[in-house]
């Protein structure tokens, strides 16, 4: 039976270095963030969440599965863990800060979709979703690739992969994790106590969630976040030809401030 959830190592593992983890988007493919990659490689060992395209655990369950696999990480070398997020891996990101922030380090939110319940008409997606034949599903990722990203600043071979990352999960799946889009809550207490680092990366253009808005409110709560604006780019900002996270990071002083001697 497929772990509903799991790591890919996109890279020969690093024990040595601090642990940098993807947590993705809805798709759960854990295939979007290849563009980062190299960047990323000279300072982290790097892990991509795979959540499994069956899978139908809640927000409780999803985050304690993945900080038992934090956790069995830490088991092999206590390191510091920066989390990474974007979209609905935004939202977990939180519930997993809120529940075990002592594991991490840094917590970076991009785009997260922790707005999406003020967005009526994307609840209304999650009935005709879960009754929408495959086919019909596959064609109507089509539709909506223009809201998911700025297609003019992502190459064609990016554009197909986030379409294959959007037909990755079957329409039940899809029903269910807008459903949970929809339930998600974290209280302004749970924020105001949470004393982490916070980088929160908002799109501009982003034509599928509010979230300049939303990062804007979420910086108001958190202790100590930082917030930054990507002036052009859309809802997938990571496919972007011109977004270099390492550069983000770098900017605001959220890379390790030092590596194993090997690494020089």
């Amino acid at each position: 039976m497929e772990q509903p959830v799991s790591w890919i190592i996109p890279r020969h593992p690093r024990p040595d270095y601090p642990l940098f983890v993807f947590l993705p988007g809805m798709d759960g493919s854990g295939q979007l963030y290849h563009r980062q990659i190299k960047n990323l490689a000279p300072y982290f060992d790097l892990r991509c969440l795979v959540i499994s395209p069956q899978y139908l655990g809640d927000w409780e369950e999803l985050s304690t599965l993945v900080i038992a696999l934090l956790e069995q990480e830490l088991k092999r070398q206590s390191r510091k863990v920066y989390l990474c997020g974007e979209s609905f891996g935004g939202c977990l990101a939180l519930k997993i800060a809120t529940k075990s922030a002592k594991l991490i380090k840094k917590l970076i939110l991009i785009n997260p979709a922790s707005s999406f319940n003020q967005r009526p008409l994307l609840s209304l997606g999650i009935g005709i979703t879960q009754m929408m034949p495959d086919f019909i599903q596959g064609s109507s990722a089509l539709t909506i690739l223009p809201f998911l990203a700025a297609l003019g600043r992502i190459s064609r071979e990016d554009r197909r992969s986030l379409l294959k990352a959007m037909q990755y999960v079957p329409p039940k799946t899809i029903s269910w994790r807008l459903s949970q889009l929809q339930r998600f809550q974290v209280s302004a207490s749970e924020l105001k106590d949470l004393q982490l680092e916070v980088l929160v990366i908002a799109s501009q253009g982003d034509r599928l969630l509010p979230s300049v808005a939303e990062a804007k409110r979420l910086i108001q709560q958190l202790p100590a976040a930082k917030l930054t604006i990507l002036p052009n780019s859309g809802h997938a900002c990571l496919l972007e030809t011109d977004i270099h996270l390492k550069d983000i990071l770098h900017h605001h002083a959220c890379l390790p401030r030092s590596l194993p001697a090997k690494s020089h």
